[in-house]
């Protein structure tokens, strides 16, 4: 995955989708667990986004937490059209 990364020069975010994506690249400095790292995302600017999957069977994860959708979820998409437009 490194070596698509080190070809790609004018990424400056990574957007890291699900546990295993987070846990790859993030490694030590995640949360305990995908929920306490999604939401402590600031930590992570600007190079990585954490983000949950967007799988259906995570609907129960999007049902308990309902401040991802409302609250969070504006400000990711500010913060990447913010992106987009550099």
């Amino acid at each position: 995955h490194q070596k698509i990364f080190d070809k790609i020069t004018k990424v400056e975010l990574k957007i890291l989708i699900g546990q295993y994506a987070q846990k790859y690249y993030l490694k030590d400095k995640m949360q305990s667990n995908l929920t306490e790292t999604v939401r402590n995302y600031k930590k992570y600017l600007p190079q990585y986004l954490p983000l949950p999957h967007p799988s259906p069977r995570n609907n129960i994860w999007l049902s308990k937490n309902r401040w991802f959708e409302n609250e969070l979820l504006p400000e990711i998409q500010t913060i990447i059209k913010s992106e987009l437009k550099k």
